[in-house]
């Protein structure tokens, strides 16, 4: 049940946290998920690439090769040079002028080869990082997910990722092919004369500075960056998933400020990342006059006492601007090369999360839950549950009632394990919830919320999502359970219609139907719904209703009832009331009181009564 479980805080009705805070973005009460260092990061990348060396050698090699044949050039067209100062006949450039154009497709054709395999081996090993990155993000306690905001998950898996599977494809062959490109050209101006690669070097001082420096600065500007991508993105999430809330609280003016203030920040840092780059530019310009300028002196020297001839002058100088290209690059390429190692080291955070513990007690079938003294606060000093004692008999349906902002989406999030309570315990089966390992808890517990997401893709394959294994009868049965198999027999193409995304679009009532199906293949002891009939309108209620009342039949459940003629039909009814139990009992029972819930229901009567 991961889509069940994968919700936002700002709920359009009954999210607790956004009420008794009155506020949807509270930036202190974030944990952000961790970044690796810059240690762990490239031990990351070596695990990643140990599998792979023989594609890498196999890379190298190509490209040296490849890189290799190109350095034929200078040599050639100085002998060309010096053929012509020399006076000799024109057959004698003939010869020269073919091998250009061999070297020409010989290093067309390596280098093609070469920047194949180098993206081969990013793209596989990208691929593997993807794998355990998703593998582990889909395994993180949903409660450390919901505190740093699912907009930090979200630019992890979008922003990051797009940033590494760019350098991937342009940064790293490019990179690879500078990086060859200006070694071996050192060593080809050292064989033309030791005194030209002196000349040469006289710019590496201020290459090296240049790239120091930085570094320095955009290491640090960078990983800021992300942050405050991240932050900006939590903002507007929070903001507009919560739009009613907000609009509820007329906290419109407070939040468009928060929005502005993330957005300024974004704007302000990356600013700071153009000048940081303008300035990087200058100051290579500056290396490439001073090294330019040494290697034409030197040769105009060498030339006039005797020890080079005007072609092997001309080759060194060729040779140096044949630099420009590669060394700029890969400097340049440092600019790429930061952002994907900050977002990098965001995914490699991660990974190194240690993994939810799998093995736990066993739960009964026949489960009972036990809340037991349950307080919790989002945010120190503003609690939302006040020592909450509940307990749910195996099998019993009991309904949680109340205004909103009472504490009902709290409860249920704590009981479904997405909370850790700040205070009490929780126990499934005369287990505490937190003896049992992740595999055990969602084996055990579904929750299914209000906002269900249905994944691209044949309706039995989003069904199966649930049960694996599950055959297309069994899917038919649990579609039938929640009255289903009407709507899914008249798809195109039934089970195997295409649904979510790009696909046959389901309306709110259906897809909420295919989450109940998700929990009746499931099969868990216990069940939590969070308002999961409130996408249905006044004339599908009823239907869903039943929908739910037969997915969650035989099993041990809490319901958040967003219609009180849900609640009416539970074995018993809990009104929760500024985050205390203020009454318990059946309807009947709680109607004769004449308390809290009698007020509920007269309120709700009156609503229905007179609606148009």
């Amino acid at each position: 049940m991961k889509d069940d479980h994968a919700q936002r805080d700002s709920h359009a009705h009954g999210d607790d946290r956004t009420r008794e805070n009155g506020n949807t973005g509270e930036e202190d009460s974030r944990v952000l998920l961790p970044t690796a260092s810059a240690r762990r990061t490239r031990a990351a990348v070596r695990e990643l690439l140990r599998p792979h060396r023989p594609l890498a050698l196999a890379a190298l090699v190509t490209m040296v090769a490849a890189t290799a044949v190109g350095l034929v050039v200078q040599p050639v067209l100085g002998h060309i040079v010096d053929a012509v100062t020399e006076g000799r006949p024109a057959d004698a450039v003939v010869a020269p002028v073919v091998l250009l154009a061999v070297v020409a497709v010989v290093q067309g054709a390596a280098t093609g080869l070469g920047l194949s395999l180098v993206s081969r081996l990013g793209e596989t090993v990208l691929a593997r990082l993807r794998e355990r990155f998703v593998d582990r993000a889909l395994g993180l306690p949903l409660e450390q997910v919901e505190g740093a905001g699912s907009g930090d998950l979200t630019a992890r898996v979008t922003g990051d990722v797009s940033l590494i599977a760019d350098a991937v494809r342009n940064a790293l062959p490019e990179l690879a092919r500078s990086v060859l490109a200006i070694v071996l050209t050192l060593g080809a101006l050292a064989l033309l004369d030791w005194r030209f690669l002196l000349a040469a070097l006289l710019a590496v001082p201020v290459q090296a500075y240049t790239a120091r420096w930085y570094i320095r600065n955009a290491a640090p500007l960078y990983a800021e960056q992300r942050i405050a991508h991240g932050a900006q993105q939590q903002q507007l999430l929070d903001s507009i998933g919560g739009a009613r809330t907000v609009r509820a609280f007329r906290l419109e003016d407070e939040h468009t400020e928060r929005v502005t203030e993330r957005s300024r920040s974004v704007v302000a840092l990356t600013m700071r990342g153009v000048h940081l780059v303008l300035r990087f530019y200058s100051r290579l310009h500056l290396a490439e006059f001073t090294g330019l300028a040494a290697v034409l002196v030197a040769g105009f020297l060498l030339v006039r006492a005797g020890s080079v001839s005007v072609g092997t002058a001309t080759a060194a100088a060729l040779y140096f601007h044949s630099l420009f290209t590669p060394v700029n690059s890969a400097l340049m390429l440092v600019d790429d090369a930061q952002s994907a190692t900050a977002g990098l080291a965001r995914l490699v955070g991660v990974v190194d999360l240690p993994p939810v513990r799998a093995e736990g007690r066993a739960v009964p079938r026949d489960a009972s839950v036990a809340l037991d003294g349950i307080g919790h606060a989002y945010r120190p000093g503003h609690p939302v549950l006040h020592g909450v004692n509940l307990t749910v008999q195996p099998r019993e349906r009991v309904a949680l009632v109340g205004a909103s902002g009472a504490g009902k989406t709290t409860l249920a999030k704590i009981t479904a394990s997405i909370h850790r309570p700040s205070e009490g315990t929780v126990r499934i089966g005369g287990a505490e919830l937190d003896s049992l390992g992740g595999a055990e808890v969602r084996r055990n517990i579904a929750l299914v919320t209000q906002d269900v997401h249905v994944f691209a893709g044949p309706l039995a394959d989003d069904l199966r999502l649930a049960r694996p294994d599950a055959t297309d009868a069994e899917l038919r049965a649990a579609l039938d359970r929640v009255d289903a198999l009407g709507w899914a027999a008249l798809l195109p193409d039934g089970l195997a219609t295409v649904v979510g995304e790009g696909g046959h679009q389901l309306t709110g009532a259906q897809s909420q139907q295919l989450a109940l199906a998700r929990l009746v293949l499931a099969d868990p002891p216990v069940a939590v719904l969070d308002e999961a009939t409130a996408e249905a309108g006044s004339a599908g209620a009823r239907a869903l209703e039943k929908a739910a009342a037969r997915a969650v039949d035989g099993r041990t459940a809490l319901i958040v009832a967003h219609r009180l003629t849900q609640a009416a039909s539970a074995d018993r009814i809990v009104v929760v009331d500024a985050g205390r139990v203020a009454e318990s009992g059946t309807h009947d029972e709680l109607l004769a009181a004449g308390g809290t819930y009698a007020a509920l229901w007269e309120a709700w009567s009156y609503r229905r009564d007179t609606a148009p």
